[in-house]
Formats: structure tokens, sequence, C-alpha cells
């Protein structure tokens, strides 16, 4: 099925393919490493893996880059105030965002490329710019791209700059230059600041800069796709687009995918409102990873997502919900005949399941189908009309599902265990809330033999025994379900 995704270049969704009929050359921009990422953040990366989760799953081969920007401004003011090389700083806020993205299940680019490992790059870049009078050096040795040079900037964004003048702040930085349009490209480096020493002089990169070099370097130009937040599509994007096509005379990208920004409790996070959260931030409230994962991509990339903590707690049910679901078929009594109506439920919903994700990336859409197959299916259990065909193709679905939702695994209290034991190291285990703190040192063997007492306690009837241990894990955060099945049990 063809994929169409809305181009913000273009204005309008368009058919999404592989430009050379093998790999996908996609690039989104990632961090830039001073500190823990945020929920904000990390909506944008999980729908960058839903896209490229969602392409896998429809034939497409990604070769997907993303970039780490470990120098800048900010990188180099709180190495400085720790007293290190921000080679030593960087390492590690950039170990944590690689453990948040594993702890939210998202799949890693082909191609992971530094700042710091990309320099000749970028000093080969700005070289080319420079023979065709679309960099300059100012008198302190920096140097700035020469927007007049470019007569397509703003096309991405759709700004218009016919009526900003020179005296005009669009680029705030601190060196002089020509046009308040022009950006820097490399900047000199300041008494005792990191540097590097190259052909254009003592200093450091840009910020837009290392996205073209990285990006031409490893997917060369007219790359398929390249996707980022909203907050990046001016200047970040705007700039690439014209350094890019300015060195190149080829187009940069073909296709841009920008990802709204979300809401906290209807405003806009920020610390000084008290709403800004880490992921760590909620795992040491007791919330879920994977409910985490499944809210951020609960609405398509290009709506606004209002992030509530009483929608995380809906989308714990949601979780809770399907892996039941999962369970019961995969243990569910078949019979020998074929359910015919529950078949046809059952192709309707990988029908629509994959047409949502194909219709920009319907998120909303596809997890409905899904929903509306979890309804049909627990009906047909209840019923006792679950046929062994039915078995396979509901679990095909569900694959399907997982292979782009990816949460019906549980590794939630591995997750809630990691961010203890960080807290714990970082001097911070007064964030975490009681219930999580009561699970420390309380192990899968040691819950497993209060169950297995718990069971023999009701066989000899001593349920005063029985309902103790009950309450004692539910207190460590275990909850105990009984069924005709057996007992299982799960950590909150």
């Amino acid at each position: 099925m063809t994929i169409r995704l809305f181009n913000t270049l273009s204005g309008k969704i368009e058919d999404l393919a592989a430009s050379d009929g093998q790999s996908f050359r996609m690039y989104a921009c990632g961090p830039t490493v001073y500190d823990y990422g945020h929920i904000g953040n990390f909506r944008t990366f999980l729908q960058v893996d839903v896209l490229r989760r969602f392409l896998k799953l429809q034939g497409l081969t990604p070769r997907h880059v993303m970039n780490i920007t470990d120098v800048d401004d900010k990188i180099i003011r709180n190495a400085a105030a720790a007293g290190v090389d921000i080679g030593q700083y960087t390492p590690r806020f950039e170990k944590a965002f690689f453990e948040d993205l594993d702890a939210l299940n998202v799949e890693k680019p082909e191609i992971v490329a530094r700042a710091t490992e990309h320099i000749p790059s970028m000093v080969g870049l700005i070289e080319k710019l420079a023979e065709q009078d679309c960099a300059y050096k100012t008198e302190d040795g920096s140097w700035y791209f020469r927007i007049a040079k470019f007569p397509g900037y703003g096309k991405l964004s759709k700004k218009d700059f016919t009526g900003i003048t020179d005296g005009a702040r669009v680029d705030v930085d601190e060196y002089d230059k020509d046009s308040a349009r022009d950006f820097a490209l490399w900047k000199a480096a300041k008494p005792g600041e990191y540097r590097w020493e190259t052909a254009l002089g003592a200093g450091r990169p840009g910020w837009h800069i290392e996205c073209s070099a990285m990006a031409t370097e490893y997917l060369g130009s007219g790359i398929d796709l390249h996707a980022g937040g909203e907050d990046l599509m001016f200047p970040h994007h705007e700039n690439e687009i014209a350094q890019s096509e300015s060195a190149s005379h080829q187009c940069f990208a073909r296709h841009w995918f920008h990802v709204r920004f979300l809401l906290v409790e209807g405003k806009k996070m920020s610390k000084s409102e008290g709403n800004f959260y880490t992921l760590r931030d909620l795992l040491l409230k007791g919330y879920k990873a994977s409910a985490i994962r499944l809210l951020l991509i609960s609405v398509p990339y290009r709506q606004q997502l209002n992030f509530t903590f009483e929608g995380l707690a809906a989308e714990t049910g949601a979780i809770d919900r399907l892996r039941n679901f999962q369970q019961r078929v995969r243990s569910a009594s078949a019979a020998a005949t074929e359910n015919s109506s529950l078949a046809d439920e059952t192709a309707k919903c990988e029908k629509n399941f994959i047409e949502g994700l194909a219709n920009d990336l319907n998120s909303a859409e596809a997890r409905a189908a899904v929903f509306d197959l979890v309804r049909a299916g627990n009906a047909a259990i209840d019923a006792g009309t679950l046929g062994a065909e039915n078995v396979a193709q509901i679990l095909g679905v569900l694959q399907q599902f997982d292979h782009v939702f990816g949460v019906l695994e549980d590794h939630d209290a591995e997750w809630t265990k990691f961010a203890l034991e960080w807290a714990e190291r970082e001097g911070r285990l007064n964030e975490a809330s009681p219930e999580v703190l009561a699970q420390r040192g309380f192990s899968d063997e040691q819950i497993q033999k209060l169950v297995d007492e718990r069971t023999q306690a009701k066989k000899t009837r001593n349920f005063a025994r029985a309902d103790a241990i009950r309450k004692e894990l539910a207190e460590k955060g275990v909850l105990i379900e009984d069924s005709k099945d057996g007992v299982r049990w799960k950590r909150k």
C-alpha cells in the first residue's frame, strides 16, 4: 500500500517512497546532550520511530541517520560550570538519552553521528560555500552564510523576509556580520573556550552546519525524508536547506516531516510552570514506560497533544487491556471450526489499521481499529465461539500492531527498577513515589515465593494468610490475578 504523508515543504500530503527503490534514506535531528531529555523531546523521537517501524512493516528498508549535538553554547557553559572538558561532560547525557530511548522501546537509527566526530566534513562544506561566495569571514574569525545568495530562503517555513532590514534581529548571536539575516557557520573561539584548529581558523561549528554535513556524508543529496520537531522548522531546517543546496545545487531533502509540540495539562511545558517532566521523573512517580510511549504516540503527529496524568492513567489501562486480550487469545480453548464473523472483523481490523497509518500516519485511526478487534475477540471468547484459525489471524494482527506501536511486551518493571537504581546513584530517591520506593529490593523470586505460599494457603483454606499475602504484595506494588488458567501477578 502507498504511504501518504504531509510534506512541510510542499504543504501537501504526498506519496512516500525510496527514490532509489531500495533503501529509504531518512535523517532525523537528534538531541543536544547537555541535560536529560524531556517528554516533549521524546514525542518527536517516538513519532519518528512509528514512521520508521511502519516503513519496515510495508517492506521499505530505512537508512536512518540521527545526529548527536555534542558541542554548543549550552554544553560549553555547563561543562565549564562543572569544571570538566566537553568530552567528559556529554557522554553522561548521551548515555542517558539512549537509555531513555530503550525504556520507550524506540528503535536505534542505522547511523548515529556525533558532531564532534565530523568537524572535517563541516569545514569542507564551509570551504565549498566560501568558494561560491555564499560564506564569508568576519573580523573576529567567524564564518557566516550569506542568505542574499539563496533566493529560496523561507520556502520551508513559508516566511516572507522581503521586509526585513539589516538592522533587524533574526538570528541573535554575538558576532559582527554583513546582514542581520546571515547565520553562523563557524564561530571563532573565545579565550579559554573549547576549539578546533582548522583551515577556517580556531573555533567550533555553528549549530546548523552539522546536520547538512552529516546528512550529505551518509545519505547524499535528495534524501527521501528529513524529520524533526516543529520548533526546528525555522531557523534550523531553513538554514540546512540554504547551505546544503547552495553547496550542491541539488535538492537537499524531498520530504519534510515535522512533529507538533505537546502541552502538559493544557499549558506549555516549562520549569517555571512546574510541569516540566523527563522520562525518569514519570517513572519515579510510578507510571509505566509503555503507557508513556502509548500516550505520546496516541495523537497523530500533526496534532497538538495535551499530555495529562488522567490520560496517562487511561493509557495504562489500555495497555493492560491489550496485553490481557493477547494472553486470552493465546490460552483460550479454541474450536476446530472458524468463526467466520470474527474472521471478517479481523480482516477489517487489519485493513483499517494499515490504511490508518498509510493515511498521514494516523495513529489514532490505527489503534481504534485494534480496539474494535479486542471487543469482538473478547466477545467470541466469552461465548466460546473462538476458532483455531481465528487465533492465528488475531495474533497476526496483534503482531503487526506491536511491530509499529511496540507496547505489548511487558518490560515495565525492569524500567521502574532502572529508574530507582538511577535515583539512588544520583541521590534523588526523595523524588520517587512511596509506591515505587516500596519496590526497592523486592525481587521477582521473592514475589513468586509469596505467590506460591498464598496459593498453598488457599488450598489448605488458610484464607487469613492468603489475604495477608495479597495485601503485602499490593503494598509493594504487585497485583495478583486469579483466573481459570491459574494465578498471575504483575507489578503496578
